[in-house]
């Protein structure tokens, strides 16, 4: 399926495949569903050794594939999100991966024997945009163009003890909006930020998660285009007018926006809108851990300027000031996804070149590099929206969880 808008002051006609359309405002219109992927060619499960550029079918670089899990096995339709969750009670590693139709519950303790543990069915419709978090033990889940679909919210030690699949339903349904496109939790703070809903004229729709089985409408913080994707920390960064101040970052499609959401009933924007050149579709972005540099991944630049893979960095030790300082440019000419930081390294799911891990050491003097990749799509083209959509690196045991659109869900592990 197809999303088309115009984007102010970019590059004209702007066609937001499968990866990032969404239903969440009157400029957006809404086609029917696309079709569901063909079943992908037979491919190794694993586990399989990473050895001389090769785990099997799939091109890699320093990463083993302890096992696949295909989307059939998972009774999906497509895939799309993925999260994770330690269950700090029993030790036990969980990979939540969003379907088509609905959330599939993994237990991926033992990485090369996975333990499919039940459907989520969507809560309404099928959907190609789902999006999970978790917070206390418990997931959020939201889908876009799906109708009223709400947040689903489970309860995830319901699955303590569960060793074969079962038919689950949510907990509850919070209703405040009906569709939402992404979903971002702040664990330090309990807030639940939802974006590109058909409320808050697209921007963050805040949610108070302090009880977390009855979530809590909190405010709105508008933004025009729609937010994509946001992250917002309690901020200790090097700006101390902030210091301890509730901040996220939003990419807001044709730029991006920092602002300070402490007060919920009254947010404050805390940046004009960023840009940098060639700017395509902002997609996502996320913080160094000392909230001192931004990574920044846009969703069209390589399709529209003909560019290398780019990561864009940025200094916001400023945030009312934030400067753009380079784009890193990978060997890939492949569209980058999803990208999330773990101490000094960077995790990215980009489409058809699947897991990327760069490493990064000071920033400004662009110390940042690939060290090691996994690719989920083997033979695939450079210009697909198919391939690896997200990445979750942060489980204990250091397991790494990819979501594959056609391909599944990869459970991996950098070697040492």
């Amino acid at each position: 399926m197809s999303k088309i808008r115009y984007l102010g002051g970019l590059m004209g006609l702007v066609s937001t495949l499968a990866a990032c359309g969404g239903s969440s405002g009157s400029d957006f219109t809404s086609g029917p569903p696309s079709p569901p992927p063909p079943p992908p060619p037979s491919l190794s499960t694993g586990p399989e050794v990473c050895t001389d550029g090769d785990a099997g079918e799939f091109s890699c670089s320093g990463v083993d594939l302890r096992s696949r899990l295909p989307i059939s096995e998972m009774d999906g339709v497509g895939g799309n999100d993925i999260w994770g969750w330690f269950d700090s009670q029993t030790g036990r590693e969980y990979a939540l991966m969003g379907l088509r139709n609905g959330t599939a519950f993994v237990d991926i303790s033992d990485p090369e024997n996975p333990a499919f543990l039940g459907r989520l069915p969507t809560q309404t419709t099928s959907s190609t945009w789902r999006d999970i978090k978790v917070y206390q033990d418990h997931a959020y889940i939201v889908a876009d163009a799906a109708g009223a679909h709400g947040m689903q919210v489970f309860d995830l030690t319901r699955l303590r003890g569960v060793t074969d699949a079962q038919a689950w339903q949510a907990d509850m349904v919070y209703g405040d909006f009906q569709n939402a496109h992404n979903l971002a939790i702040n664990e330090a703070s309990g807030f639940a930020y939802a974006v590109g809903t058909d409320t808050c004229s697209g921007g963050l729709h805040m949610i108070d998660l302090g009880d977390p089985v009855n979530p809590m409408f909190a405010g709105c913080h508008e933004v025009t285009p729609d937010t994509h994707d946001a992250q917002c920390v309690l901020y200790q960064g090097p700006d101390a007018n902030f210091t301890g101040r509730e901040i996220c970052v939003n990419s807001n499609e044709n730029h991006v926006g920092v602002a300070d959401v402490s007060n919920k009933s009254a947010p404050v924007r805390l940046s004009p809108l960023v840009t940098y050149p060639q700017l395509g579709f902002v997609h996502q972005a996320w913080l160094t851990e000392d909230h001192r540099f931004l990574f920044v991944g846009d969703e069209l630049d390589e399709l529209n300027f003909g560019v290398p893979t780019r990561t864009h960095v940025f200094d916001v030790s400023d945030l009312a000031s934030p400067q753009y300082l380079y784009a890193y440019e990978a060997t890939t000419t492949t569209i980058d996804h999803n990208l999330y930081v773990l101490g000094n390294r960077l995790y990215q799911a980009n489409y058809n070149a699947g897991l990327r891990v760069l490493e990064f050491g000071d920033l400004v003097n662009q110390e940042i590099a690939e060290v090691a990749f996994f690719d989920t799509v083997p033979a695939s083209g450079v210009g697909s929206f198919d391939g690896a959509w997200s990445v979750y690196p942060y489980l204990p045991s250091g397991t790494i969880i990819v979501s594959d659109g056609i391909n599944g869900l990869f459970i991996l592990t950098l070697q040492p």
